[in-house]
């Protein structure tokens, strides 16, 4: 802003001074301002009207975020609740809004706010589309469309339709089972003990809203870095922890948020950040070449008889370098129509018709397949065709057992989700051998995920500590809090509110402890472990 906008003050307050308030304070500075006289008069519908768009933001959960906050720096939650918030705002009658999982990133008790927001748009004249496998949201549903049973080649039929009630009682669906507790993510019968194991010790954490605290971090365990949104739980584990083990073990040169001290790191010798990031930008990278599993399928092509008569070498079957692969496209299988003033198009390349690669090289097949066949199978389909081959199988087993079933091996890395990425990064990385002295980090692994695939992730991670190392993990889901072997639960509240430990222990413990709101939502859990109903969020439609 100029020096001029920069001098006028409102309530002793400048422009700058009140955009850095969170959505809360600011909500607060606006219902205490009193303007006498024509000043009053001018500002009384201007400030009903803030006022009444910062109560949308904190009713979508998102009362600790600044006002100034950069929109490049939201996560695509945040993002989505700041336009559903806009929308509310507008008052639109008539409409439809369709919402792709809006829950993702919301503590227990931020998204029953969020519910009743949405139950607020239908109930003025709107219809409301929700994408989403949060148990809470389906239970506030008037009507739930139930899709599967399975996925990939397994799904893409209704299998269940109508209220929540109806859908849990309905025997082939499987979401109705674990609605229902016909089915359930069971507690690990017995949790390992944190008495007498070596531990990470962070001390005087205080970037961004932490207020200086330390953290005991248990080693060999399953941890859940708990807590409501904007508690400070990214700072402590993405933006401390990690970039100090990186730097310490890994000589990685990233930058770490404030602390005072670090002890423990001796115990470790690997850290591994596994987030939703994009595994590739291009059509080039797909979960074949980045799981390593491209190189032996490749590798068993060129041994072929064919391929030998031929001279071809594994090379030939990648669609990286020139030789084996279609030139027109140069092996990406579409073409960059360039529009102007409109975004580009890719359109299937005339030659290769999308194949990627030359004719010659598609003539070598195996088992009646050639490459660019193999490529299109999905992982399910590959795990059957490839099963003598240990190399290859024992990879493809890895991906489903962390819930990538259905994706194709050559799918374009492009088009997979922050949830299949990061899906993705751990299979590799149960690929690998491990030391059983890794620390993992996990930051909400369960986004898009269905009851039955946390099921299986579970597995996956309480193998990984099984072995000895250790997991930590930023999570909302209570299915997957309710099996950890520790819990810090941050807060109380979000933003300036937040910072502190409220509560650490076994989620008995936590369960246990009035001051945790986290506690407060994992007691019922934890008393019926399979929930066959959920308190209402709003009242149903008849």
């Amino acid at each position: 802003l100029g020096t001029q906008a920069r001098s006028v003050f409102v309530g002793g307050l400048r422009l700058p001074e009140i955009t850095a308030m969170t959505v809360e304070k600011a909500r607060e500075f606006c219902e205490a301002l009193r303007l006498e006289g024509y000043k009053g008069e001018i500002a009384a519908r201007i400030v009903n009207e803030v006022s009444a768009r910062l109560r949308f933001l904190a009713n979508v959960g998102l009362d600790y975020l600044t006002l100034d906050r950069s929109a490049d720096s939201l996560s695509g939650g945040e993002a989505q609740r700041i336009r559903l918030a806009s929308q509310l705002g507008a008052g639109l009658v008539g409409v439809m809004y369709v919402l792709d999982e809006p829950s993702i990133g919301l503590h227990p008790r931020d998204n029953r706010r969020l519910l009743s927001t949405l139950c607020h748009l239908r109930d003025l004249g709107n219809t409301v589309i929700v994408v989403e496998h949060d148990e809470q949201a389906i239970w506030a549903a008037d009507h739930v469309l139930d899709m599967g049973p399975g996925a990939g080649i397994h799904g893409g039929r209704v299998v269940a339709a109508g209220p929540a009630a109806t859908v849990a009682q309905h025997t082939e669906s499987l979401t109705g089972q674990y609605l229902s507790g016909r089915r359930a993510i069971a507690l690990p019968r017995t949790r390992t003990s944190a008495d007498g194991r070596p531990a990470l010790y962070l001390y005087g954490a205080r970037g961004n809203n932490l207020k200086s605290i330390d953290v005991e971090f248990p080693l060999g365990l399953m941890i859940c870095v708990t807590g409501v949104s904007g508690s400070g739980k990214s700072t402590l584990i993405n933006d401390t922890l990690y970039p100090i083990a990186a730097r310490r073990l890994h000589q990685v040169h990233i930058e770490p948020k404030p602390y005072a001290e670090v002890e423990g790191i001796q115990w470790l010798d690997k850290v591994v950040d596994i987030d939703q990031s994009p595994i590739g930008r291009t059509p080039r990278s797909n979960p074949a070449t980045y799981t390593g599993l491209f190189a032996p399928v490749r590798e068993l092509f060129s041994a072929t008889q064919e391929a030998r008569s031929r001279g071809y070498m594994p090379g030939r079957f990648s669609f990286n370098v020139k030789g084996g692969r279609c030139e027109a496209c140069q092996g990406e299988g579409m073409i960059k129509v360039e529009m102007h003033f409109l975004p580009d198009v890719y359109v299937a390349c005339d030659l290769c018709k999308g194949s990627r690669y030359n004719r010659e090289t598609l003539d070598v097949k195996y088992k009646g397949k050639n490459i660019a066949e193999v490529l299109e199978m999905t992982v399910e389909e590959a795990r059957a065709f490839f099963d003598p081959v240990p190399a290859i199988a024992t990879k493809l087993q890895t991906l489903m057992e962390v819930g990538v079933s259905y994706l194709k091996l050559g799918q374009n890395a492009t088009t997979l989700s922050g949830g299949e990425a990061q899906r993705l990064k751990l299979s590799r990385e149960l690929s690998r051998r491990d030391t059983g002295a890794t620390l993992y980090i996990l930051d909400e692994p369960t986004t898009g995920l269905h009851f039955h695939d946390i099921e299986q992730l579970l597995r996956v991670l309480h193998r990984l500590r099984d072995r000895g190392n250790t997991v930590v993990v930023i999570e909302h889901n209570l299915e997957v809090i309710k099996t950890a072997d520790w819990i810090i639960d941050l807060g109380p509240e979000g933003g300036a509110g937040g910072g502190r430990i409220v509560a650490v222990g076994t989620p008995e413990m936590l369960a246990a402890d009035p001051r945790s709101y986290t506690g407060m939502h994992l007691a019922p859990v934890l008393a019926r472990h399979a929930p066959k109903e959920s308190p209402a969020i709003c009242a149903q439609r008849a």
